[in-house]
């Protein structure tokens, strides 16, 4: 899962759902690193300057210049979990979410979180991470 702060209320693209409004706070992104971890968070860092293409919804979003990835979480595990935390995260009532975002692939809602206050979603992220049963690791950009 990635953390997200955006720093100023922003309109963005997102490949084929269009233009979205995202307003100026933190956000949690949950995905999958099937192809490993640090080559997909070291994707996820390069900047567009660099020739990054634009793939996935969350590319689209780290891509504007108010985006910056504050934090990843994560655990191993032997099965697909992010559509379980997805959903844990989409229960969670005081967060806000970007509906369709990271989730053409699935049926989840969202796989993007929101809310002002990054200690409140941080703690709603590990606690997702505790209820499916794994130990969250983190690291820090």
């Amino acid at each position: 899962m990635l953390i997200v702060e955006n720093r100023k209320d922003i309109e963005a693209e997102i490949g084929k759902i269009g233009c979205i409004a995202f307003k100026k706070g933190f956000y949690a992104y949950v995905g999958s690193a099937l192809s490993g971890l640090e080559r997909r968070v070291e994707r996820h860092l390069r900047n567009v300057g660099n020739n990054k293409k634009l793939h996935w919804h969350i590319d689209y979003f780290l891509a504007c210049p108010a985006v910056e990835i504050k934090e990843a979480v994560f655990a191993e595990a032997e099965e697909r979990k992010e559509c379980e935390i997805a959903a844990n995260m989409h229960l969670r009532k005081e967060l806000d979410f970007i509906e369709n975002f990271g989730c053409t692939d699935c049926s989840c809602k969202s796989h993007l979180f929101f809310s002002t206050s990054l200690t409140t979603l941080k703690e709603h992220v590990y606690n997702c991470f505790y209820e499916s049963g794994m130990k969250p690791s983190y690291c820090f950009f």
